[in-house]
């Protein structure tokens, strides 16, 4: 079967939304497969622009859209989006828009919990959103979560709950939180209730239909492998499998199911929030890649940390991740850059590296080892062939494949959804 598989292949923020939207249009389905409103996706349409959480890209044209059970959904969080895109003229419906009924729910609580954590954590904090996500996956993984479905049944609602409290009073007590209260918590899932459960059914038979026939899926990743609880630079890394072999479990569908692996990544490196970074540019010359790039987060609005591109980071997400090709962004915020800097290496207390080791404090320590490539002076922005390139671009380019050892599928030269140059169908591949 057709499908397609995107994932970020460094920090996140690699422009998925925009690769995601552009790829809808191939696509008859399109499922979010983890994560939560913690990652964002920013879509640029004409002369609006879509700011995406929870809610998967392929909405904005009008295609069917799962969340699937892998992701950890904010009802609240949820809702607000709905009625934000339905303002700007993007009718959400339960035809469109299936909520997988197994999936776990972020409660104020968990909101609660991850401020709290990180407040006490001081200057060790792992620079969360803050939303809750990380104690939402704990609460899933300990077998005490309250999933979608539970909210259609009252008494067991009340049994969860209780069973929730009794692990989280303790948690609340020991970082002087006020106890939650029992009846205020059940009040507001049963106010939400009537709102979320139209949109909720059986994700996986809808998708496993769609397999059968022969229908195109698109499976939707947030953040990127970087941020890969296992693979990504733990502990600052989010709290789910960001890579492809989460789509499958994520969308409750088998690994066969997964098709074309397209990572997208940037021309160049960010990063929000804190964790080793070895290409970062402290200077002139990345405050001028985040201002040209408009480096801001989606959801927080926090200032990207910017880098030269790591070749080492995107090989080795590549390998983890099983990426079959890459999307490659954002190539004209490097327009007028004189000479381009690529990391190809590591040194480690006088040794090089091939790879980005496990140990955190070794992650702190590299020194990337750079080769230097020739810039251009002129414009890529909004380049929709390779014509339309110049020859020191395309240079760029086919010096990075060599390096990551995979072929570029996509290359973006706007935010636009039209400015894309296809090198591969990933739909035809």
């Amino acid at each position: 079967m057709p499908s397609v598989c995107v994932v970020g292949a460094q920090w996140g923020d690699e422009g998925k939304g925009k690769i995601v939207d552009w790829l809808s249009n191939r696509a008859d389905v399109v499922v979010r497969f983890q994560g939560g409103h913690n990652a964002g996706h920013t879509l640029v349409v004409g002369d609006k622009v879509y700011k995406l959480s929870l809610l998967p890209s392929g909405v904005v044209q009008g295609k069917p859209s799962v969340i699937g059970n892998g992701v950890v959904v904010d009802p609240w969080a949820l809702m607000d989006e709905i009625a934000r895109v339905t303002a700007q003229g993007v009718e959400i419906t339960p035809e469109i828009l299936t909520l997988a009924d197994n999936a776990c729910l972020i409660l104020p609580l968990h909101r609660d919990l991850d401020a709290a954590r990180e407040r006490q954590a001081g200057a060790a904090a792992i620079g969360t959103t803050g939303r809750g996500i990380g104690p939402a996956y704990e609460d899933k993984v300990g077998r005490r979560a309250i999933r979608v479905a539970d909210l259609a049944d009252r008494s067991a609602l009340e049994q969860k709950v209780a069973r929730l409290l009794a692990h989280h009073q303790a948690l609340r007590r020991g970082l002087d939180l006020p106890e939650a209260d029992p009846v205020e918590l059940i009040a507001a899932l049963e106010a939400i209730a009537p709102r979320i459960l139209p949109f909720a059914r059986p994700a996986w038979r809808q998708l496993d239909q769609a397999w059968k026939a022969n229908r195109r899926i698109l499976f939707e990743g947030a953040q990127g492998a970087l941020l890969d609880v296992d693979h990504g630079t733990y502990p600052f890394v989010t709290s789910s499998n960001t890579v492809a072999g989460q789509a499958a479990a994520g969308a409750g569908l088998g690994p066969r199911s997964v098709g074309y692996v397209l990572g997208i990544c940037k021309a160049y490196t960010t990063r929000v929030g804190a964790g080793p970074f070895p290409t970062e540019l402290d200077d002139e010359t990345g405050r001028r890649i985040g201002e040209r790039g408009r480096e801001f987060g989606t959801v927080t609005g926090r200032p990207r940390r910017c880098g030269w591109f790591d070749a080492v980071l995107v090989r080795q997400a590549i390998a983890a991740g099983g990426i079959d090709g890459l999307a490659f962004t954002k190539l004209d915020v490097l327009d007028g850059f004189d000479v381009l800097k690529v990391c190809t290496g590591y040194r480690l207390h006088g040794r090089d590296l091939d790879h980005f080791p496990a140990n955190l404090a070794d992650q702190h320590a590299v020194v990337p080892v750079y080769e230097e490539l020739e810039g251009w002076p002129g414009s890529t922005r909004g380049a929709r062939t390779w014509r339309d390139l110049p020859a020191a671009a395309v240079k760029y380019v086919r010096r990075i494949e060599e390096l990551v050892e995979a072929p570029v599928a996509l290359l973006g030269t706007s935010p636009e959804r039209d400015d894309t140059i296809l090198m591969r169908d990933p739909f035809q591949a």
